[in-house]
Order: C-alpha cells, then sequence, then structure tokens
C-alpha cells in the first residue's frame, strides 16, 4: 500500500447537525476509529500511525468529533454532541454493524453507541475511557494537568500534560509535540477544549456517585463482543477502573499493555495492532469444518 497522507485520506460528509471530516482508507468490511479528547486532537493525531495496518484488512474510517480536528464545531459540550454525530456519520455513509474501536473519550462514546444502539455496533475495542476508578483517587492527574493547559495555554503546560499520557516520554518527539501545540494553540479549538474541562467539570469529578450508577448501567447494557485494552500505567484512566466493566459487560475480554500510558495505540503502535487485529478478525476467518487438520 503507497503512503497514507493527511490530504490523501482526508474526506467530508454533509449531517443535519454540520460538516463531518474523516479520513479514509482500505476496502473491506467499515472500521470506525474514534479519537479521545484534550488540546490538539484528532482522529489524524491519535490513529495516523495505525491506518494502514487496519486499512490493509477493513475500510478503515477515522472520524473528527465535533469540536475537534475539521468537522463543525459545537455550542455546548463535545462529549454531549459526539454520540448524534456518529449516528449521523453512520447514516450518511450507511453503515452499520460495524466494529467500533475507540480511545479515552472515544472509548467512552463508542460504548455508548454499543449500549443504546446495539443493531450498529458488531465489536466494541476500547483504549482506557470506560469503567470507574475502584482505588485511584478522582480526578486523575492526566485531567489536572490538562484542564491546567486549557486554563493557561502555554507550550510547557502542553508539555507537562502530555508527559502525563505516556510512560516513556522518549516518544514526545519534536515532530509530535510540534503538530499538537500547532492544533491546541488554534484559538478556536481551544474554545472548544474548555467546554469539556474547566474547573467546574474538574469539581464535578470529585463526586463519583452522581456518575456511578449510570455507568454501571451502561456497561450491563453492551451486547456486542467487547475488548478492553488500558495501558498499565494509566494516569488519566487508570486501570482499576477496568475491574467494573470487565465484570458488567457480558462477552468482555481485558489486555493490559506494560510499560504504557494512555495512547496504548500510539506508545505500544506493533502490538496494540496486533491484539486488535486478532480480536477483529475473529468473526472474519471462515470456520475449519470437523475433521479438518
Amino acid at each position: 500500500m503507497s503512503e497514507l497522507t493527511h490530504d490523501g485520506t482526508s474526506r467530508t460528509v454533509e449531517t443535519p447537525r454540520g460538516t463531518l471530516h474523516h479520513h479514509e482508507a482500505g476496502d473491506g468490511p467499515p472500521l470506525l476509529l474514534l479519537h479521545g479528547s484534550g488540546p490538539g486532537v484528532s482522529g489524524w493525531a491519535n490513529f495516523r500511525g495505525n491506518l494502514p495496518v487496519f486499512a490493509e484488512h477493513f475500510r478503515t474510517l477515522v472520524l473528527d468529533f465535533p469540536g475537534f480536528g475539521k468537522s463543525y464545531s459545537c455550542e455546548g459540550s463535545p462529549m454531549l454532541a459526539a454520540l448524534p454525530a456518529v449516528l449521523d456519520f453512520l447514516d450518511a455513509l450507511a453503515l452499520g454493524p460495524l466494529p467500533v474501536v475507540g480511545n479515552s473519550m472515544g472509548g467512552n462514546v463508542a460504548a455508548r453507541l454499543a449500549a443504546g444502539h446495539p443493531e450498529r455496533v458488531s465489536r466494541l475495542v476500547t483504549i482506557g475511557g470506560i469503567g470507574l476508578p475502584v482505588f485511584s483517587p478522582s480526578p486523575p492527574e492526566g485531567i489536572k494537568l490538562l484542564v491546567q493547559f486549557v486554563e493557561d495555554p502555554t507550550r510547557e503546560r502542553l508539555m507537562a500534560w502530555m508527559e502525563s499520557m505516556v510512560y516513556d516520554t522518549a516518544i514526545l518527539t519534536e515532530e509530535f509535540v510540534e503538530m499538537r501545540w500547532q492544533a491546541a494553540s488554534d484559538p478556536a479549538a481551544l474554545a472548544d477544549v474548555k467546554k469539556l474541562f474547566n474547573f467546574r467539570s474538574l469539581a464535578a469529578m470529585r463526586d463519583r456517585a452522581p456518575n456511578a450508577a449510570e455507568q454501571v448501567g451502561l456497561l450491563t447494557k453492551i451486547q456486542a463482543p467487547t475488548l478492553i485494552t488500558f495501558g498499565r500505567d494509566d494516569r488519566v484512566t487508570p486501570l482499576d477502573s477496568s475491574l467494573v466493566p470487565m465484570r458488567l459487560i457480558p462477552k468482555c475480554e481485558l489486555h493490559v499493555f506494560h510499560d504504557c500510558g494512555h495512547w496504548a495505540m500510539i506508545e505500544r503502535k506493533d502490538e496494540f495492532e496486533s491484539v486488535v487485529l486478532s480480536y477483529l478478525l475473529r468473526d472474519l476467518k471462515p470456520t475449519v469444518g470437523p475433521g479438518a487438520l
């Protein structure tokens, strides 16, 4: 496969709520990738390194949520706008059921899609983003640093937040940091992120009770076969968050990446792709009949 570039894979689709931007590559059955939140994030920023591998097996679609990347801006919280946008996107392209892979916020949105619209999701894969911290304090370190950047956006604060996302800071190359800084310092993008992460949302995270019952109820409604993945050193959604979904999602498996933070698809790229592809391709492998060698 020839090199996949940002512009070469860039696509847009019109929906009732506005223009949604996505990247597309590959043939075969469709696969949807949903990115996380944070300054400078987009579908390309999260999954550009994984797109060529997934595109070898799937028609891979990497969506920008409203308020991120090149999709339309949203008046309220990007979290509230995300699921309706995904439904609009699937309708516009006449997609579903299909496997969905979500990182962080994308994992949360994918879980809500699977719980509320089970006919849309054939398999679910999350990278952090779901569950409830059982032992770890809330809000976690990574979210605190993110809010500090949003309230006072400097390159130094961005770097401090990015360092909390990973186990090995060596992967934060100058090119990678500069890409995120250029996107994160855009006033419009910063305004959208601030609707999601601010001092009020930080205070709300300290009180887990209102959200706990809702999360438990959501997890029990997910019927799709589910693979939840976590970095063992995740400082945004700590590993103990996996215990609740692992028990409550009926068809659930768990994979933990050692020496890994919140961005498993970047930090443990090869292992992540191997684990997730193996899981997704189960449905596509031909059945071997009795007596076959």
